[in-house]
């Protein structure tokens, strides 16, 4: 059955870009978590320090704060992730439908597309990435995200909520653009002939590569981004931060945290679109 748009398609591609960013949230927070211990435990090191390794910090986390420790944060990574995303899907979803309705994107229609979904996100969510970044570093006590943000706004200002805004679209928005246009492009080829048992998995794959390439290449904004948010009168700019990381750790500064991160971002990614295009697909709606 050919699938067919409706005037609720945007609402409902919204639920089902929610729902599937909360299963994946769910599963994979501790990845997110260690990611953040592993950069903030390097920047309070030396550039002769021993390399702060992730499965030392996994051992750390659960020895001293248990295995529900790996999941501090949860709460927040909810409240961002799950409108998140459903607003990432739902602004990706109506622009297809409003420039593409008759012709599939080439891969630079898919980069853009990508960019522009992700940066309206990123942007409403930004002050619950801050609380969330906090809350993972286990240096503050905030009880509740209400509490944290409300806490932050008197003590540290409106500004500090939005610290970090340029690494964070800096980050955000080239890897949903990279993903975007290396997944459809991946799909498109390897889809073809695929029976419908097997198209899942084959997403799922798609998802992988893509998620694999745009994490790489983003590494260095989600480093100065975790400063920025962590330290904001330390680091207001995201120049200044950069040099700092630079001459205090050098370039490979840049990239630490980039394991757990690529594993979590990879399979986040993958498995929110794998979840989402099947919804679609199960409401009789385009993808």
């Amino acid at each position: 059955m050919e699938a067919v748009e409706t005037p609720g398609s945007a609402l409902r591609a919204l639920l089902c870009g929610a729902l599937s960013g909360s299963c994946s949230t769910l599963l994979l927070q501790p990845l997110d978590l260690v990611k953040t211990r592993v950069q903030l435990l390097r920047a309070a090191g030396t550039p002769r320090s021993p390399r702060v390794r992730m499965v030392s910090v996994l051992t750390h986390v659960v020895r001293t704060e248990s295995v529900r420790g790996l999941w501090k944060g949860l709460g927040p990574s909810l409240v961002r992730c799950v409108p998140g995303v459903g607003i990432y899907f739902c602004t990706l979803h109506s622009l297809r439908e409003s420039f593409f309705r008759d012709r599939a994107p080439s891969a630079l229609d898919s980069l853009l597309l990508g960019l522009s979904a992700r940066t309206i996100s990123a942007v409403c969510m930004l002050p619950v990435t801050v609380v969330k970044t906090r809350y993972e570093s286990g240096r503050f006590k905030y009880r509740s995200v209400l509490g944290a943000l409300s806490s932050i706004r008197k003590t540290e200002g409106i500004r500090a909520l939005f610290s970090g805004l340029t690494a964070t679209l800096a980050r955000d928005a080239p890897f949903s653009g990279i993903y975007v246009m290396i997944y459809t492009q991946a799909k498109h080829m390897l889809l073809h002939g695929v029976e419908r048992e097997g198209q899942a998995p084959t997403r799922f794959a798609c998802g992988v590569l893509a998620g694999v390439v745009a994490s790489l290449v983003t590494q260095p904004a989600d480093t100065i981004k975790t400063y920025m948010q962590m330290e904001p009168h330390r680091f207001s700019h995201t120049g200044q931060t950069f040099v700092a990381i630079c001459r205090s750790q050098g370039l490979t500064g840049l990239f630490h945290g980039a394991v757990p991160r690529c594993l979590r971002r990879t399979l986040v990614t993958a498995m929110a679109w794998t979840v989402y295009e099947r919804m679609m697909v199960g409401l009789g709606l385009k993808t």
